[in-house]
């Protein structure tokens, strides 16, 4: 059985329950060792056998799950955060299915809740954004028809930015193309959760400054908005004339 586990987004007690005790349990683990915090291999069980798959191609985890399967082993496949984003998890999915090898997923908490946890930020405020859109700038790995940054931009809405802060003066640019002011709101949060957590705030127009000032070049994510700035509505959920399936509101 493979068991592919959200680590989540940093700090070792950031992972699940159900993650934490699959993790104890696995004979074989492969972590994504260039995103996940080593602390979380402290669950592993003493003998566990482990791969870092930062030094390995999809061919050689799949060789590795294939062998531990067939000597009756369980394996975890360790990713950073939640899987489902940017995890390139759909590929292994695919060729675990080929060979009638059994799997399942357990959530992870995705670095885009832990930095708005590290920023005490809600990316929807009512009368600002009701959405938050998560993307990344196109480098190697180009972006489909549609999904660049100047056409996500021009919806206004909260963006959460991956894999993006060594393209910032290409971003800062796209963002401003796209429709956010130059005095939009912007946090940088390097390594959310971990230990070494860094916050740099700017805005959109001295994005690109900040992030060369900083040094950081990559395990950040970028996140624009107005949600950041001090003014939105409040809720109508919890306001007092505003009825609900649970209270009558002042107002009848």
């Amino acid at each position: 059985m493979v068991h592919f586990v959200g680590a989540g987004c940093g700090a070792k007690d950031l992972i699940t329950v159900r993650g934490a005790k699959l993790l104890s349990q696995a004979d074989v683990i492969i972590y994504a060792g260039s995103l996940v915090n080593p602390e979380l291999l402290d669950y592993a069980k003493p003998g566990a056998e482990i791969h870092n798959s930062a030094y390995m191609t999809l061919e050689q985890v799949i060789k590795v799950i294939l062998k531990a399967e067939a000597l009756g082993k369980t394996v975890v496949r360790l990713h950073s955060g939640d899987s489902s984003i940017y995890g390139a998890v759909r590929e292994q999915f695919d060729e675990l299915e080929k060979r009638g090898v059994a799997y399942d997923v357990c959530p992870g908490v995705s670095a885009f809740c832990g930095a708005a946890a590290a920023l005490k930020a809600e990316y929807t405020l009512p009368g600002v954004s009701q959405s938050v859109i998560i993307t990344r700038t196109a480098g190697r790995t180009a972006m489909p028809e549609g999904e660049d940054i100047p056409s996500l931009a021009r919806h206004g809405a909260t963006m959460v930015l991956f894999l993006s802060t060594g393209l910032t003066e290409k971003l800062q640019l796209e963002l401003l193309t796209g429709g956010y002011a130059p005095d939009t709101p912007v946090a940088v949060v390097y390594k959310a959760t971990w230990p070494d957590e860094k916050i740099f705030r700017c805005t959109v127009g001295t994005l690109h400054e900040t992030v060369e000032k900083s040094g950081i070049r990559s395990t950040a994510l970028i996140i624009v908005g107005g949600c950041m700035g001090p003014e939105y509505l409040r809720s109508r959920l919890y306001a007092p004339e505003f009825s609900t399936g649970f209270r009558a509101g002042t107002k009848q």
